[in-house]
């Protein structure tokens, strides 16, 4: 049961998609880099504004994908998922954590492949979790 997401149920599951890990990121990169909280913000805020345009981007095409492939979701396509998003996001966050850092461009890859280690779970699960409880929601308001 998945019926059309309207756009605003697209942005609100993003930005707390972003929201949960900027509260996740920030403390635990400014630990690891030994960067002041406040760099390690702006720069987790800055790819969470750009990581947020590029979901609901992302998700809108995946999901159109999915239904012109006549494809459901399931283990295989959430894997897909999760890994042509941390793929698209990596193009275009390493440049902008370089500069933000002042750091070399390996070292901002470095960065980036150690936060997509995390981020490739806690997309998977978070969007799993997200359709798991939409759907149950879903029922439940179909039901009355």
């Amino acid at each position: 049961m998945s019926p059309h997401k309207s756009l605003t149920e697209r942005i609100a599951q993003a930005v707390a998609f972003e929201l949960l890990a900027l509260l996740i990121c920030t403390p635990l990169l400014s630990w690891i880099m030994d960067k002041p909280m406040v760099d390690m913000g702006v720069v987790t805020l800055c790819i969470g504004l750009l990581a947020l345009a590029w979901n609901v981007l992302f998700n809108s095409l995946f999901d159109r994908a999915l239904k012109g492939l006549r494809r459901v979701r399931n283990g295989w396509t959430r894997v897909i998922h999760a890994l042509l998003f941390e793929g698209g996001l990596v193009a275009f966050a390493v440049p902008l954590i370089a500069w933000w850092l002042d750091i070399s461009l390996m070292q901002a890859l470095i960065l980036d492949i150690g936060v997509l280690l995390f981020f490739l779970p806690y997309t998977y699960v978070y969007h799993w979790a997200y359709d798991l409880l939409r759907d149950k929601w879903l029922q439940v308001r179909l039901a009355h």
